[in-house]
């Protein structure tokens, strides 16, 4: 990069009415992301019924599914800086749409590796997407806000999945629920496009009589692998609630399956809940980051107050549940905190490598910890996801340390 990149700046005022319709549009495109994140785990049950398959085998199709996205992810920021936001987007939801129609007439394992890996790379293109169109088209003040929006309607994207499959299923067959899956992005896509103006983002752009960067030099930033790192903690922390909380909480309380459920989806709530107080709290911070380590210390040690047993049953559903809210509060000013951290003029880049950092540890995470479950540690998967959010903490303060506010280049 150089002092030459372009990058759009939002003016100090813009009408209110223009900055909700930017923020409600990346929102729901969001919450369609996330949505797209479980197309395969809230049909793993009825795919073990239909052809047989092991957990093993049903897990090994979300690593895929991860793997694609952290690859494509780290990579599509380019393109979405030479090509601009929009393009990329409707690449996505196509995919997404075609990820369900396949689906929906798979009949082997093969097929579902398909699915695994088109709805991976559908995946890939949306955080480095969301981020730069809502930087260069949100005004500045209003930015947590937006980012709050952003991470609130992300969860509901995941609490609306397991209810759309259940209810379509219930109604046409799992295979009608992925056909109805399809119609829904390409919803999605129509509503995008009817409001396309509002969403083109600049193309960073060098002037020919400026020496240039290297499009790879921010990479040499140590900020960039520290931002990565704690994306790639917090998540792994974020996987194991996800994708081990319901066995644990049988294992250890003899909680029923609904009453673990219930408490799942009540961590996700109160994580979106959490979002949205924390857009408040984001937008009057100043050391963002130390909102952020404040916020993940509190859910690491509400993990371990869950670790050690000494709650009961009910108690430890409710102070979970909690941990959703304590966590989803320092959401906003973590996008801010990579915000002050990325270059100008390499928006899409930087926050497609460190968003890789999410698709990481929901990779990592079923490996680490799904070895502590086989063996029925339950506790000590508890405590090493505090032990994870834990270190999460120290590099969020790292962050803050080695952010510069760059004046306009990578070497600034």
């Amino acid at each position: 990069m150089n002092p030459a990149a372009t990058q759009a700046d939002t003016p100090a005022t813009v009408p209110f009415k223009q900055d909700a319709t930017i923020i409600g549009l990346v929102g729901m495109v969001h919450a369609s992301s996330h949505f797209g994140h479980l197309l395969l785990p809230t049909l793993f049950p009825v795919f073990v019924i239909e052809f047989g398959f092991s957990y093993a085998q049903l897990g090994l199709l979300m690593t895929v599914f991860f793997v694609v996205s952290g690859m494509g992810q780290a990579t599509s920021g380019f393109l979405v800086d030479r090509l601009g936001a929009r393009p990329l987007l409707f690449l996505a939801l196509a995919l997404f749409a075609s990820a369900c129609l396949l689906a929906s007439v798979v009949s082997s394992y093969a097929g579902l590796l398909c699915v695994a890996s088109l709805a991976g790379l559908a995946n890939a293109t949306f955080h480095p997407v969301d981020f730069t169109i809502l930087n260069q088209k949100v005004s500045a003040a209003r930015l947590g806000y937006a980012f709050s929006a952003h991470g609130l309607t992300g969860n509901l994207g995941w609490a609306l999945a397991p209810v759309f499959f259940a209810g379509f299923g219930a109604l046409f067959s799992w295979r009608g629920a992925y056909v109805a899956a399809a119609m829904l992005y390409l919803v999605v896509m129509f509503v995008v496009y009817l409001n396309r103006g509002k969403l083109q983002t600049l193309a960073v752009v060098h002037r020919a009589d400026v020496p240039q960067e290297h499009s790879l030099a921010f990479m040499k930033l140590p900020v960039v692998w520290w931002c990565f790192s704690f994306f790639m903690c917090s998540t792994m922390t974020l996987a194991v609630v996800q994708n081990f909380s319901v066995p644990i909480l049988k294992a250890m309380h003899n909680i029923s399956y609904e009453a673990a459920t219930v408490t799942l989806t009540a961590y996700m709530l109160c994580g979106a809940a959490g979002m949205f107080a924390g857009g408040f709290v984001a937008a009057r911070a100043g050391k963002v980051e130390r909102v952020v380590a404040s916020t993940m210390a509190t859910g690491a040690m509400l993990l371990v107050l869950c670790a050690t047993g000494w709650l009961g049953p009910v108690l430890t559903m409710v102070v979970l549940a909690s941990t959703g809210f304590a966590i989803g509060i320092g959401a906003p000013s973590r996008d801010l905190m990579i915000r002050k951290a990325t270059p100008k003029g390499a928006t899409g880049r930087v926050y497609g490598l460190v968003y890789s950092g999410f698709d990481t540890g929901f990779a990592l995470a079923p490996l680490i910890f799904g070895a502590l479950m086989d063996h029925q540690h339950y506790a000590l998967t508890l405590m090493g996801a505090a032990m994870v959010l834990t270190l999460s903490v120290f590099i969020a303060l790292g962050v803050g340390q080695r952010t510069v506010q760059p004046t306009s280049a990578l070497s600034a």
